[in-house]
């Protein structure tokens, strides 16, 4: 069947439908990882985008139950140059374009996936639409001029969880965590008690999070900070999400109460962009983003270099920092805010995701702080 994709700009684009039938749309983004399409696609950050992958060939070794970051397909539609038919892998449990189509997600293949990152590149990320079947390009290019904008919108009320759940535990998407888990590295002591804010909060956050003996409470992005401070955590926890971190006043306020209540915190990804916000910082919209496996981070302490896997459009604005907040982590590529930690406050997040593993332990070592911290406070 035929499809296609066409951008805000009038930009247009023939390929062939590789999953569900119908229209979608979305902000039109593109990520450069060569691996790990199924966690893309499960990716709560990725609310609203249709996704590019610019590795030629995607689906090679199909999909797995175990590989999901959250209850299903997140993404608003997905763009590929090859699609592959066949599913080379013992672990597989079926195809990628069956996958896609069981979900209902709409993707297009076989467009010049080169050509349409080079546009978002110089023309920045654009509003789109995939159509397929017989549809006018021009008609789609009116409909991607319509879509609303990623500036101003929030997105987490869209993937947040509906009420409280415990991990260890079964989850709300019914996933049993225990068969991911890696052995534990704490072996001795009680295990620390974390409350988190689910934002678009991705499973191996979790996961990390247990395999380092922790036990964690997540709650919906809206939950009073009060309640989770309630349960006396010894940390609290900030996920990613996405879309614009502004219009999140009600997570800006709940951040700031526990970071006045002297509870360890991390951030990570949106979480680390509404600490920023907390703490009195301010954010901007990037022109194409950071989205891929292979972002280079420089921490400032000691200089070493980590490779990052990375996933958002918005940044923090580095002259917003308040005198009592210290940037910790610079991206190599840009000089972009990766990384702050609080002179008063036992509080740090990072940009990029430590759990994903590009490096594939480069950023480990945070899961690890975060513990510290949170030992060294409960005493």
């Amino acid at each position: 069947m035929n499809a296609v994709l066409a951008l805000e700009n009038g930009t247009w684009f023939r390929g062939t439908a590789a999953g569900a039938t119908g229209a979608t749309r979305g902000e039109v983004v593109f990520n450069t990882s060569m691996t790990g399409y199924q966690e893309v696609l499960t990716d709560p950050s990725y609310a609203g985008q249709i996704v590019t992958m610019t590795c030629p060939q995607i689906g090679n070794y199909g999909v797995a139950i175990e590989d999901v970051e959250s209850r299903g397909p997140q993404v608003a539609g997905f763009v590929m140059r090859e699609a592959s038919p066949v599913a080379s892998n013992w672990r597989a449990s079926g195809t990628l374009k069956d996958y896609l189509a069981d979900h209902g997600v709409v993707a297009i293949t076989g467009i010049d996936t080169r050509s349409l990152t080079r546009t978002l590149r110089t023309a920045g990320v654009m509003r789109g639409v995939i159509g397929t079947g017989s549809v006018d390009p021009e008609a789609l290019v009116a409909e991607a001029q319509k879509v609303t904008p990623m500036e101003g919108a929030d997105l987490v009320k869209m993937v947040s969880c509906e009420k409280p759940f415990d991990w260890p535990g079964r989850a709300a998407d019914g996933l049993e965590p225990e068969d991911f888990r890696l052995p534990p590295i704490r072996s001795s002591g009680r295990p620390l008690s974390i409350a988190a804010y689910d934002f678009g909060l991705k499973r191996n956050i979790l996961r990390r999070l247990a395999a380092h003996g922790c036990e964690v409470r997540v709650f919906p992005a809206s939950t009073p900070a009060s309640e989770l401070l309630a349960m006396s955590p010894d940390g609290v926890f900030l996920s990613n999400g996405p879309g614009d971190p502004a219009p999140l006043g009600y997570a800006v306020d709940n951040a700031r109460t526990v970071l006045d209540a002297d509870v360890p915190v991390f951030g990570i990804c949106l979480g680390h962009q509404i600490l920023a916000l907390a703490m009195g910082g301010t954010t901007y919209k990037l022109k194409f983003g950071h989205r891929g496996g292979n972002h280079p981070v420089k921490q400032l302490s000691t200089g070493q270099v980590e490779i990052t896997s990375q996933n958002h459009g918005f940044a923090v604005e580095l002259e917003s920092l308040p005198d009592d907040v210290d940037v910790t982590h610079l991206n190599l590529y840009d000089g972009t805010v990766e990384g702050l930690r609080h002179r008063r406050h036992p509080a740090f997040c990072v940009q990029y995701h430590p759990e994903a593993s590009p490096g594939p332990h480069d950023a480990d070592y945070l899961f690890s702080r975060f513990l510290e911290e949170m030992e060294r406070r409960a005493g």
